[in-house]
């Protein structure tokens, strides 16, 4: 991992790994998000909502780094640049999906909704 910091020691535990890559306030949903289909910068930020650009390019920047997300430019007219998971974001993403169902009955039953 070369965009996100360790605390010494905290490497062994797979939680302290998983939650130095993904816990941030955005991470999880841009990753969730990705996970649909691979979109441009502007979409992603329109997706997102109150997300300022410089934090969503930080964001990116980090999950990249991780290898978590790719950032691919496209040719053509205009040319632009998309990003999408990578298999290693894919496999996060799949295992945010048990998360994100327990998220759904939590609100159910806490009438968090």
């Amino acid at each position: 991992m070369r965009g996100t910091e360790l605390a010494p020691g905290s490497e062994k535990c797979g939680v302290n790994v998983a939650m130095a890559v993904f816990g941030s306030k955005w991470k999880p949903t841009i990753i969730w998000l990705l996970g649909e289909c691979p979109v441009r910068f502007a979409e992603l930020r329109r997706r997102l909502g109150e997300i300022s650009e410089k934090v969503l390019a930080q964001q990116l920047r980090e999950l990249v780094a991780d290898g978590i997300v790719a950032r691919t430019e496209r040719d053509g007219f205009p040319r632009h640049v998309e990003y999408g998971l990578t298999p290693r974001g894919q496999a996060l993403d799949d295992a945010l999906a048990p998360v994100a169902h327990w998220g759904d009955e939590h609100r159910r039953t806490t009438q968090l909704a």
